[in-house]
């Protein structure tokens, strides 16, 4: 059977921008239309089963997911409807929030990040299926523990599909002539880091190095994820925190100040027009040849293959650089989480233990040429990531194989729904910005605080 699709005018680039920069909060409950004509698998014995997946950017990914459900649907004899809706436009999120006012629409949603958690109260605990997944696939994270329980309660189960990783994309030329820094020694293929020396000390020094040899690091300082993102694993790196874990306000500390003194160093090393960088800018800035660095998944380093294969042959990905407290990297997991309003919940739990079959996710994974990871332990050395290339090997540590940093979401470890709240208001970004132009110290801290403060409130 065949799958009705929206063409594709936009290019992979445009659309892994306009995909990832939809992670903010939703503005109102509205409804919104299906953004695609759905895929229906016909037959009519064990009941039906409605599904709205993330519309995946890279070509062909989608297919994956559809031929994993079809041949479950095959089997259990179950009527699955499709729908891949895109996050162009927040569009997923809009249906989302239609679908929890209206208490009615799909019975399985891919969740972004902190959206599992805003609709925490309408979402069918999936406690009984995550025991047997993670003893099959190993341990998840603790930023999908973070986002995805609330209590003892699982708010969904992990999707490797739009899971993702938003570490250093370095260039292994101009790093090596101009900061004297071998990147593919620093985190070699098939062996472990040895990468001591990758501090956030080494890192400034880098940044300095590349800016006067005129290919600065492409690290933006705007309001969208991936500039809130890198801002997130530097103050975390520092034991930053602007909320703890309880809910206290924690920004006037020693350690939010050394962050922002680090940021008002890193910021001078960088291009001028930071402060307006958005989710796609990065990416152009590493296509274009301008930079020695970038902070992103694979996805610049894919249109690189196409459009500048030059500079993809240069380019490898890796850790992050190591601070005070330790070394942190972004990252953002999705979630198939089961409306509790869903009329085949049976049905919907048993999909998922078969999506989250180590082989299913390793067509899920390799569909999208290694862009997407599973939060378990036990998948983070698939073959994908040992023989995409050029050059071969450049994505073997994105998938953090050795557990070498730790993934983490910018604003925790703050209770989710304020945190939800720092990280769609890009609070981190917008200190550092306001710090380095000249505001004093505790004049930004006392906004920021101020800022928390009506967070908690709302």
């Amino acid at each position: 059977m065949s799958k009705i699709r929206l063409s594709k005018e936009e290019t992979p680039m445009s659309r892994r921008k306009l995909s990832r920069r939809q992670f903010v909060a939703a503005t109102a409950l509205t409804s919104a239309a299906l953004i695609t004509a759905p895929y229906v698998r016909g037959a009519h014995a064990a009941g039906k089963l409605s599904i709205g997946f993330w519309d995946h950017w890279v070509p062909g990914a989608n297919k994956a997911s559809t031929d994993l459900v079809n041949e479950w649907a095959e089997k259990e004899k179950v009527e699955v409807t499709i729908d891949y809706i895109p996050s162009q436009g927040n569009k997923n999120l809009l249906t989302i929030a239609a679908e929890a006012q209206a208490k009615s629409g799909h019975d399985i949603f891919a969740m972004p990040t902190w959206w599992a958690h805003s609709n925490a109260e309408q979402l069918e605990d999936v406690k009984d299926l995550m025991g047997p997944i993670i003893a099959e696939n190993g341990e998840v994270n603790g930023t999908v523990k973070y986002l995805g329980t609330s209590g003892d309660k699982w708010l969904g189960v992990p999707a490797c599909v739009g899971s993702q990783i938003k570490g250093p994309c370095s260039r292994i030329d101009l790093m090596k002539k101009h900061a004297g820094i071998d990147v593919q020694a620093m985190y070699p293929a098939g062996a472990e880091p040895k990468a001591d020396n990758w501090t956030l000390d080494t890192f400034l020094k880098a940044a300095e190095a590349c800016h006067k040899a005129g290919v600065p690091f492409g690290i933006g300082l705007g309001e969208t994820t991936d500039n809130v993102d890198t801002a997130g694993a530097i103050f975390l790196s520092f034991g930053a925190q602007l909320v703890d874990a309880k809910g206290n306000l924690t920004v006037k500390t020693d350690a939010v100040r050394q962050a922002l003194e680090y940021y008002k160093k890193l910021i001078s090393f960088l291009p001028p027009d930071v402060a307006a960088w958005d989710d796609a800018s990065n990416n152009k800035w590493l296509v274009s040849g301008k930079g020695a660095m970038i902070m992103n998944p694979p996805s610049a380093w894919a249109v690189a293959k196409r459009d500048a294969p030059q500079v993809a042959e240069q380019c490898w990905t890796h850790g992050f650089p190591a601070g005070p407290k330790g070394r942190f990297a972004p990252y953002l997991p999705y979630f198939w989480s089961i409306w509790n309003f869903s009329k085949n919940k049976e049905a919907a739990k048993k999909l998922l233990v078969a999506l989250s079959k180590p082989a299913a996710i390793e067509k899920m994974v390799n569909a999208s040429g290694g862009y997407d990871l599973p939060a378990y332990e036990k998948l983070t050395t698939l073959k994908v990531w040992q023989e995409e290339g050029p050059p071969k090997g450049t994505l073997y540590h994105y998938p953090n194989p050795y557990k070498h940093q730790t993934l983490s979401i910018a604003a925790s470890p703050a209770p989710p729904k304020i945190a939800q709240q720092i990280y769609a208001q890009a609070t981190l970004t917008k200190m550092c910005l306001r710090y380095h132009q000249g505001e004093a110290m505790e004049k930004t801290l006392a906004w920021a605080e101020g800022e928390c403060e009506g967070f908690m409130r709302s």
